[in-house]
């Protein structure tokens, strides 16, 4: 059975930030992820994972203006030295933390900017991004998701996706597969997932619709968990779920030998 780790800034948000981890281990997780932790300072966020005798296993990058509707800093030309610096303060937590891998986002198409000056920004980004985690030794991650929930975001299909592995050419780069946007965006996952799962590094889950917990939706999650399973993946699957009630209502769906 995959192994999971809970997405304590989807789950357990009936606690403050930094409690969520004890709720975590408690509900019988060993593993945690997050989106962003920079609103604490890393070595809170290290204490609280020490007491709770959990792993972060990924964080994002910082988003840029995430209020103001940035999604990402990758593509944007002129915004080269605030990626950087965020790139900069996701090592220092990523070393605070001991997280092995880091989803790097691609931010949102910048309006009026062709299509050749923005992708080659963001290539030139993502290989500086590669080769700064690859020297602190961890994994850069990117993550497609779909148009319906963030429209016009650079990155929108695993196909996409796999192009700008291709293009990279990086051994530290590796593909965020998350079911939920997956789904929304092209369907076929157990056959996506037999295709592409030599380049998976992370993978993430939700129901479609609404992004609930496994079990509100289409997804065929018992099929696919031991899809994924016959597949060979020994990976964390990360809950990045809104849950239905309360969080500890909404495990009902996880298997206890996880």
């Amino acid at each position: 059975m995959p192994r999971f780790a809970a997405n304590v800034s989807l789950l357990f948000t009936e606690q403050p930030f930094l409690q969520r981890f004890e709720a975590a281990a408690q509900a019988g997780f060993e593993a945690v992820e997050c989106l962003f932790p920079y609103s604490h300072a890393a070595t809170e966020v290290a204490a609280a994972l020490r007491d709770s005798g959990l792993r972060m296993v990924l964080h994002n990058a910082p988003p840029g203006q995430w209020q103001q509707g940035e999604r990402g800093l990758a593509c944007l030309p002129g915004r080269e030295d605030d990626f950087k610096q965020s790139l900069a303060q996701a090592l220092r937590y990523a070393d605070a933390l001991e997280v092995p891998r880091v989803h790097v986002m691609a931010g949102l198409v910048p309006a009026g900017v062709p299509h050749a000056t923005w992708h080659a920004t963001w290539r030139a980004n993502l290989r500086h991004a590669a080769h700064e985690l690859a020297a602190a030794g961890r994994q850069m991650l990117l993550e497609p998701l779909n148009s319906h929930d963030v429209p016009g975001y650079a990155l929108g299909s695993v196909g996409q996706a796999e192009q700008l592995l291709d293009a990279l050419q990086a051994p530290n780069a590796a593909l965020q597969f998350d079911i939920y946007h997956a789904q929304r965006t092209q369907g076929e996952l157990a056959s996506t997932l037999t295709r592409v799962l030599p380049r998976v590094g992370h993978m993430q889950l939700a129901d479609v619709p609404g992004r609930h917990q496994p079990g509100t939706g289409e997804i065929a999650y018992p099929f696919l968990f031991e899809h994924i399973d016959r597949l060979g993946y020994n990976g964390w699957i990360g809950c990045e779920y809104h849950p239905t009630g309360s969080t500890q209502e909404s495990l009902g769906w996880l298997p206890r030998a996880a």
